[in-house]
């Protein structure tokens, strides 16, 4: 059964929806919840999940909110915070782990954290428990790719293309995802572009694809209400589920 990923933005609209939509996502196939940390410069993330950062920022994001939602949310779903590497620099990753611990929450994706800087950090989040997700793009070499992925926990994370979230562009992935498979055995998921459309072709020879801005599109649909947003994104996360698996 290969994997579904999501991800949505905490505190857009605002908290409670988004531990309405996190327990909705738990009961329609999602197998992992990425709840994304609301940041100024998203700079990995396309126009969409940036206007989502952005408004959950206007409405009065605070990371204690994060903290508090995921207490409620991973009881039920397995959670990662995804986040860019300003805010665990200047709160400490020692910060964040007892918050990890604390929350229920199994580990960190930070997509501006290269392999030579995550290093000092992976042996702390080992001895937590916790995973550090590593990043593979279709740029990198057979080298770089035996680098990263020898000691990469939970699941490694390809990016589809090289550039933003949802831009839609695809390449082709055979003879990297050839490459990763042949350093690493750790579950394989493809992100970037996926959505219901380009689930199924993005899936073959993954284990898994990660989803965001085909979710996040919903939640900035102003003309649908709380209970329409969440019906909606539950509803396309079986069809991608379903699509992945057919």
């Amino acid at each position: 059964m290969k994997k579904l990923v999501a991800y949505i933005t905490t505190g857009y609209p605002s908290l409670d929806f988004t531990i309405d939509m996190a327990l909705a996502l738990a009961q329609s196939g999602v197998d992992t919840l990425e709840l994304g940390m609301p940041f100024s410069d998203p700079v990995a993330d396309g126009p969409v999940i940036e206007k989502a950062n952005l408004k959950a920022l206007q409405g009065g994001f605070r990371l204690n909110d994060l903290f508090e939602a995921s207490k409620e949310i991973s009881p039920h779903i397995d959670t990662l915070w995804m986040g860019y590497f300003n805010p665990f620099y200047h709160k400490g990753m020692e910060f964040f782990i007892e918050q990890a611990k604390e929350s229920g929450v199994n580990g960190f994706i930070i997509p501006d954290l290269p392999l030579e800087e995550a290093i000092p950090y992976k042996p702390m989040m080992k001895d937590a428990n916790l995973s550090l997700i590593d990043f593979i793009a279709p740029t990198d070499s057979k080298e770089r790719i035996k680098q990263i992925v020898t000691d990469s926990q939970k699941f490694i994370y390809l990016v589809a293309y090289a550039g933003i979230t949802g831009s839609g562009q695809s390449e082709e992935l055979e003879p990297i995802i050839s490459n990763i498979k042949e350093y690493s055995n750790t579950p394989l998921y493809v992100g970037f572009g996926v959505n219901e459309k380009t689930a199924k072709e993005k899936a073959k020879g993954v284990d898994g694809v990660i989803v965001g801005s085909a979710f996040v599109n919903v939640l900035l649909d102003d003309r649908l209400n709380y209970s329409q947003k969440i019906n909606k994104i539950a509803l396309l996360a079986k069809e991608i589920k379903e699509k992945i698996n057919s």
